[in-house]
Order: C-alpha cells, then sequence, then structure tokens
C-alpha cells in the first residue's frame, strides 16, 4: 500500500511538472531582462534623474522605503527619489543574488550599497542594506517592478 501510494505521488508530480510550460520558470531571457531593468535603475539613481527610476515601475507601484511612508503608485515613486536628488549627490552599486521568474511574476533579492554626499556639504551617509522586489511582465513584454522594499543592514 504505501509503494502504490508513493508510485501515485511520483507519478502525479512529474505529470504537472512535465505539463508545466520550462520557458516561463527562470527562463535565462527574463533572467537577464529583469538584471538590466535593474541596472537601469541604478545608472537613473547615480545620474539622479528621478523620472527615469519611476519608469519602471509599475503605474501602481508600491515603494517601501526604511523610515518613510508608503509610495503608492510612479508618481510617489518618483516624489520619493526627487526628494533624495534635491538634497544629496548620489553613489548606488546595486545587483541581484536571485532572481526567481514564473510565468509572468517574478522576484529579485539583492544587495545595495548606497553612499549619499549632501550638497550642502558635511560628511557622506553610507548604508548597505538588502532588496526584495516583486516584478510583472507586461503586456508588451517588458519587466517592471510592483513593489520595491529594503532595509538597511547596518
Amino acid at each position: 500500500m504505501k509503494k502504490a501510494i508513493f508510485l501515485f505521488i511520483v507519478y502525479f508530480t512529474s505529470s504537472v511538472f512535465i505539463g508545466c510550460d520550462s520557458q516561463k520558470v527562470n527562463n535565462p531571457e527574463d533572467i537577464k531582462a529583469i538584471e538590466r531593468m535593474s541596472a537601469a535603475r541604478a545608472e537613473a539613481f547615480n545620474t539622479g534623474d528621478a523620472a527615469a527610476i519611476a519608469i519602471h515601475f509599475t503605474e501602481d507601484g508600491v515603494l517601501m522605503a526604511p523610515g518613510a511612508p508608503t509610495s503608492y503608485g510612479r508618481d510617489a515613486v518618483e516624489a520619493y527619489y526627487q526628494q533624495i536628488f534635491d538634497e544629496y549627490e548620489t553613489e548606488l552599486d546595486s545587483y541581484y543574488e536571485d532572481v526567481q521568474v514564473s510565468g509572468n511574476l517574478a522576484f529579485g533579492q539583492g544587495i545595495a550599497e548606497v553612499k549619499l554626499i549632501p550638497k550642502g556639504g558635511g560628511e557622506p551617509i553610507l548604508s548597505t542594506s538588502k532588496y526584495i522586489n516583486i516584478l510583472e511582465r507586461q503586456d508588451d513584454g517588458l519587466w517592471l517592478t510592483t513593489h520595491d522594499i529594503w532595509n538597511d543592514n547596518d
């Protein structure tokens, strides 16, 4: 009886996985596209371009920054970053440690090292944080961020 149950479980799970579209689970092209989008966001941060960051969020994207109220929507994301760029010159080194894709949804887990240099003078602020992005493939094939959340390692 135990052997029959075991064989049924093996058969059932095998047929489920064989029936899955392997192109939609961790497709290397999707992962590369997500990493390129993340690199474009980092470049925009380094050039102080809040609009170029926000364009990589969905219209209803959510930004959950530490010590700040949650920002809802692309305009609020842009305003959050513009406030930073008004006060600081910025440097960011950011990368994903892991990206997982399943169908039209994905997540990226990463590390970010940020240096904020006050425009009015003073000591730079250094921060290292960990983050999670949730992403969604759009109808045109682009990957956009639906949720961005991070916290400091400090």
